[in-house]
């Protein structure tokens, strides 16, 4: 994952003199070793030790807890930074400074239920809108097959636009979860980039 392209939330800690940028991604939070220094008020060799502790006696698994994301500094060159989910930041919580982690641990635990919610309803209104769409094709390709002057070859049309609306609502449903990749293929030919589909998505959404 990307920084840059994921949610941010903004700590502070009780006595207000420290405000760090969370990341949000997988239904955790996130921060890489300054940022969990920062919020211990330790040096980082006193954090990467501890850290090295955590995984060393495999207290959590470090391929589940740590990712490692390019991140945009304030030079604006992008380098790659190991960031820690929350499981680990209460683990360091717990060595270092018991309060400020529980402190931070109730802070987190509300906003990644807040963030979990708004997706939820974000998702549903986005379903809510394209079944209404197909609900009312359906409804004009049920008026047009009841027609006395329907014929064979406008049957198969209708089979037709049936097909190729499912797959379309099918594409509207993906890109809206974020679920639409490029696909692979065999090189030949002239095939348009992911971003080429996802804009005429967006425009065809905006009609």
């Amino acid at each position: 994952m990307t920084c840059d392209k994921n949610p941010i939330e903004i700590y502070q800690t009780e006595d207000g003199q420290t405000q760090i940028e969370v990341l949000l991604n997988n239904e955790s939070l996130w921060l890489n070793l300054q940022q969990i220094a920062t919020l211990f008020d330790r040096d980082k060799s006193v954090i990467s030790r501890h850290l090295g502790n955590i995984f060393k006696t495999d207290e959590l698994d470090k391929h589940s807890v740590v990712a490692n994301n390019a991140t945009t500094a304030k030079d604006g060159k992008t380098y790659q930074v190991d960031y820690y989910n929350l499981d680990v930041i209460i683990s360091v919580g717990y060595r270092v400074n018991s309060k400020k982690g529980t402190q931070f641990r109730i802070w987190a635990t509300q906003r990644l239920k807040e963030h979990l919610l708004q997706g939820y309803t974000l998702n549903q209104q986005r379903f809510e809108q394209n079944a209404k769409a197909l609900q009312q094709a359906l409804k004009l390709i049920e008026k047009t097959a009841k027609s006395p002057d329907l014929t064979l070859d406008a049957g198969r049309g209708l089979t037709e636009i049936v097909s190729r609306y499912t797959q379309t609502f099918l594409w509207l449903q993906a890109y809206d979860e974020g679920l639409l990749e490029e696909p692979t293929g065999e090189a030949g030919g002239i095939c348009p980039q992911l971003n080429t589909p996802c804009s005429r998505l967006r425009y065809s959404k905006s009609l």
